[in-house]
């Protein structure tokens, strides 16, 4: 419990400054450092042929983003598949197989970084530096670009002229938006991220892994190949930017990816930080800091249910006495240490670990799947405040509808289009999930799992439930390495993804194209803790219970049957 104090507190005394800093980065307020910043951007400009002087309608802003996605896309599919003949492989890695190298690359397009790979021994350095730490910095601040032209939306005069086009709504430049995220945000922080992770041991070099000499000589091996690469570098973006693919197949439970007490802070810290800064941005941001503040209250009080939970449930619920728990566990952590972790990483779409979850205790890996169907408690970078922002429209239309009144956000009626859109989002969730789950589960020969029973369905439904939530963690006892698994997750990823960042801002443009009519005592009031309480019942009613099946066939069934043996 103290070490989760520890780690709360620090990250929020860091994320404050940060949220806001990146509120004024986010309205261009002039700062001493631009003239640095701005000999780093304007050739980046010139180069994409951008005026940064011109703002976009929420299509153009939308289409820039598929645009730039579908770029990256074929670049990174390219690397994969061509590493074998590609400079920086100093270990001889061979090209990857196609559909594996599909899966990687819209994994990591997708901000998810699920793997279905082990790193060091499938991605050369080069694959690793461009495909996977290049995206691991891009691709969050691309849905951070997103939440941020929603929220400048939301908070929108509306037009002067024709109303209810909502073409006439200026969301922001998609370019300059990632370019200043990129640069002034995102990629200083890694830098201090990785001098202070090399300085507690994490590897930090180009050159190739040495040759050890094996103690056990019964192991059968006369020689080993100690992978190293520049780690430290790629463990920052993975963390700050709520990536969680990890350099090592192991991930952070691996010794050279998290070596000390310290570095395991320091990446926890890491998880922590954006998510909170982002938060703390609303306000200064928006103007309206009660509504930061309603944002931050749900979340939190989420987040601290959800951590005691995990905790009480990996430490101290009857099957936590189980000595076969500890099995897949970093013993220099310990239980509540992985409980920490896996709570936490899946709180804000990281994906990382420090300890396999596959061996959690069966009710620990229950709530790491509500942490990800949830996806707003923290949430990915961008997605958890876009989801959040679905939860909120919901939770006005549903308590207008309640309280008998026209529901409407900040002045703007919320009417059928927009529900409608909102609509889909909610039903999109479970149809993919529950579908592929009920596939998969059908035929045995492509789950791949390792236990047939109620396990079994929590390894399959937790790796659905990873794609779609840009988690990327994973019962590793699947054998998800395989063409149905990657086809199909790759399919799960691009659908828990795009919708998610686009529709919310199609929603707010919508709202913001009305005639804002004046607040008044009939108006809703959303920067209420009554509408707070509201709120959080919306969420756990769309998220938990419509997965209410799903969750006592896998973690809770499979809690019970441990009992009883």
């Amino acid at each position: 419990m103290t070490e989760m104090l520890v780690i709360l507190a620090a990250s929020l005394l860091l994320a404050w400054p940060l949220g806001l800093y990146l509120a004024r980065v986010m309205r261009g307020t002039p700062m001493k450092v631009d003239v640095l910043f701005h000999w780093i951007e304007k050739p980046l400009y010139r180069l994409f042929g951008v005026d940064a002087a011109r703002s976009m309608s929420w299509r153009g802003y939308v289409l820039a983003f598929v645009l730039s996605n579908v770029v990256v896309a074929v670049l990174t599919q390219a690397v994969f598949m061509t590493q074998a003949w590609l400079p920086l492989n100093p270990d001889q890695i061979p090209n990857m197989r196609w559909d594996t190298a599909l899966h990687t690359m819209i994994s990591f397009l997708t901000n998810t970084n699920q793997q279905h790979y082990s790193g060091q021994a499938q991605l050369s350095y080069l694959s690793q530096m461009t495909g996977i730490t290049g995206l691991q910095v891009v691709t969050p601040m691309m849905g951070l670009a997103l939440a941020v032209a929603t929220l400048r939306a939301l908070f929108a005069r509306a037009p002067q002229t024709a109303a209810g086009d909502d073409r006439q709504v200026p969301v922001g430049n998609y370019y300059v938006d990632v370019v200043r995220l990129c640069v002034r945000f995102l990629l200083p922080l890694c830098l201090v991220w990785t001098l202070l992770l090399t300085s507690q041991g994490v590897p930090s070099t180009m050159a190739g892994g040495p040759q050890a000499t094996p103690i056990d000589a019964s192991a059968g091996m006369a020689q080993q190949k100690l992978p190293l690469g520049p780690v430290a570098a790629m463990v920052a973006a993975k963390q700050l930017g709520a990536n969680g693919g990890g350099w090592y197949g192991p991930n952070s439970s691996f010794p050279l990816e998290n070596p000390t007490p310290v570095s395991n802070m320091l990446e926890v810290v890491g998880i922590l930080l954006i998510p909170l800064a982002v938060i703390f941005m609303i306000g200064a941001f928006t103007g309206r800091r009660r509504f930061g503040v309603l944002v931050f209250s749900c979340m939190l009080g989420m987040s601290l249910l959800s951590t005691g939970a995990m905790m009480w449930s990996e430490g101290h619920s009857a099957s936590a006495a189980t000595p076969l728990l500890m099995e897949g566990k970093e013993v220099r952590f310990g239980a509540d240490g992985t409980a920490l972790w896996a709570a936490v990483t899946t709180q804000v779409s990281n994906g990382s670990v420090n300890g396999m979850h596959d061996s959690l205790a069966p009710l620990s890996g229950g709530i790491a799947m509500v942490n990800m169907l949830v996806s707003a408690i923290w949430g990915g970078i961008g997605c958890g405040l876009q989801q959040f922002i679905v939860y909120l429209l919901l939770g006005v239309f549903l308590a207008g509808l309640m309280t008998g009144r026209t529901p409407e956000l900040f002045g703007r009626k919320l009417e059928t289009p927009q529900v409608r859109l909102l609509a889909l989002l909610v039903l999109l969730q479970p149809i993919t999930l529950l579908v592929f789950t009920a596939i998969t589960l059908a035929v045995p020969d492509l789950a791949g799992t390792s236990n047939p029973g109620f396990h079994g369905i929590s390894q399959v439904f937790y790796e659905y439930v990873s794609a779609y939530a840009n988690n990327g963690s994973g019962f590793e006892g699947l054998g998800d390495a395989t063409p149905w698994w990657n086809l199909s997750c790759s399919l799960v990823l691009l659908l828990g993804r795009f919708p998610l960042l686009i529709i919310p801002l199609v929603v707010a443009a919508q709202l913001a194209a009305k005639r804002q009519a004046p607040e008044s005592a009939g108006s809703l009031q959303i920067e209420t803790p009554t509408f707070a309480l509201t709120l959080v019942s919306v969420i756990v009613i769309l998220t938990v219970l419509q997965f209410m099946p799903a969750l006592v066939l896998g973690p809770v069934a499979d809690h019970l049957s441990l009992g009883l043996h």
